[in-house]
């Protein structure tokens, strides 16, 4: 059976996060005074974005997306490419590159798993010449984003149970397989391979890494 390398995004190959996408769509409102309210009212709910990501990646997800509500499905997808340029490519980590290249050289199939938009990732997998991957998708009802996300919602054991069912559809072997993230909160996703590592971990997968002798990996 083939073999599969399975990323976490956000954190693990790029050092952006959810945040800095929302905040580059609230700086491109329609009217000045809308992206300046926008932009503020991102920028105090940080602190209550850390907290409950802190807590539960779900609770983060329901709260941090209902961000996104009324925005116009168009706009959105035709700022991707402006968000790509100006804020994912130049956040890639020096050693994505070259783990992704080693990774392909054995042989692995290359896959992202993240809970980021799927429509503001799609030009940073090309650039990363990954074809497989799967990604949050925003609601829209008439062209409109209703602040929720179409199920599943990929986070924690969500991205476990998404691999299980890829590898058995795709006839991957995941005991031979490998995977990557940066958080704690994707342990799930670590433990359904053979091969988990840490990549730019913080402190609490930095310690699990450790007590289970996993690679901790640094690209910066």
């Amino acid at each position: 059976m083939a073999a599969a390398a399975f990323y976490d995004l956000e954190g693990t190959l790029v050092s952006t996060n959810l945040v800095h996408t929302l905040g580059f769509y609230s700086r491109n409102q329609q009217g000045l005074l809308r992206s300046i309210r926008k932009s503020a009212t991102t920028l105090l709910s940080i602190p209550v974005f850390a907290v409950t990501d802190q807590y539960s990646r779900m609770v983060f997800n329901d709260l941090f997306f209902k961000r996104y509500k009324g925005e116009s499905e168009d706009r959105l997808r035709f700022f991707a490419e402006e968000l790509f340029e100006d804020v994912l490519k130049p956040a890639v980590f020096p050693g994505a590159f070259s783990l992704i290249e080693k990774s392909r050289s054995l042989g692995l199939r290359q896959v992202v798993v993240t809970g980021a938009l799927d429509m503001s990732v799609k030009p940073l997998m090309d650039y990363l010449g990954i074809e497989d991957y799967v990604a949050n998708r925003l609601e829209f009802v008439n062209g409109v984003a209703t602040g929720r996300l179409v199920p599943p919602v990929l986070a924690s054991a969500t991205k476990a149970s998404w691999i299980r069912t890829f590898a058995e559809r795709e006839g991957i072997n995941l005991s031979t397989s490998f995977a990557y993230s940066d958080s704690m909160s994707d342990l799930p996703m670590l433990s359904v391979v053979g091969h988990p590592a840490a990549v730019n971990p913080d402190m609490r997968l930095r310690q699990t890494a450790l007590h289970h002798d996993w690679p901790i990996l640094n690209l910066k």
